[in-house]
């Protein structure tokens, strides 16, 4: 999976209704182009390819202020929402996702119920512990991964995050289990680092970069 996907569907869904720049800058906002692929060319090529797939509606509007052809707005549709959720849903309880993927599913996890999240979690505890296992059953040397020499420390690196992992997941369960957050149903949600910003809010956090897309 590719966090861009994700992230682009969420940025979207928490406006309501946003051009291609306003993703752009809440992602930079939130600093997923410092810890995932979200770089402006990605942003843009994720929109207009999600809007072929339904998952996105485009909205032609008025020409941009700096001219030219007219800004297009995007709208999360039925399916679109499917998706996202699905990828969160999958995100947290696949064990080798990749750390931007885990990322940008936890900082959407409370548009989740209290519940599922914590049902998705423990899924994912078990499939860490089905993967450790099977790891150690059929590639593990006898004697240990020391009889394979330094590549005996891959096998060390393996299983030392999956140990990792599953610690920092049940400490995340015991947290949500203890009341931590405000999930869906459960009140206003509080987005933190995931707000989004207003028409024109100025952003600290903004790369300055300039691209052809920023106008559309």
């Amino acid at each position: 999976m590719s966090a861009i996907r994700l992230l682009v569907l969420g940025a979207v869904r928490q406006h309501g209704r946003a051009h291609g720049y306003q993703v752009r800058n809440d992602l930079e906002y939130w600093g997923a182009h410092e810890w995932s692929n979200a770089k402006p060319g990605s942003i843009y090529h994720a929109l207009k390819q999600m809007a072929k797939q339904g998952l996105l509606l485009a909205h032609e509007i008025a020409p941009s202020t700096a001219g030219g052809p007219p800004r297009t707005e995007y709208e999360i549709t039925e399916k679109g929402t499917e998706e996202y959720l699905r990828l969160v849903r999958e995100a947290l309880t696949s064990y080798d996702q990749k750390p931007d993927v885990l990322a940008s599913a936890l900082g959407f996890i409370v548009d989740l119920e209290r519940v599922e999240a914590l049902k998705l979690l423990r899924e994912r505890v078990l499939s860490i512990q089905e993967w450790r296992k099977s790891v150690t059953e059929y590639y593990m040397p006898e004697g240990g991964p020391g009889r394979l020499g330094h590549i005996g420390e891959i096998m060390n690196l393996w299983v030392h995050s999956a140990d990792v992992g599953e610690e920092w997941t049940r400490g995340l369960i015991e947290r949500i289990e203890g009341g931590a957050y405000t999930f869906a149903g459960e009140g206003e949600l509080f987005r933190g680092v995931h707000a989004v910003l207003a028409e024109g809010e100025s952003n600290p956090y903004a790369t300055g970069e300039r691209h052809p897309e920023d106008d559309r």
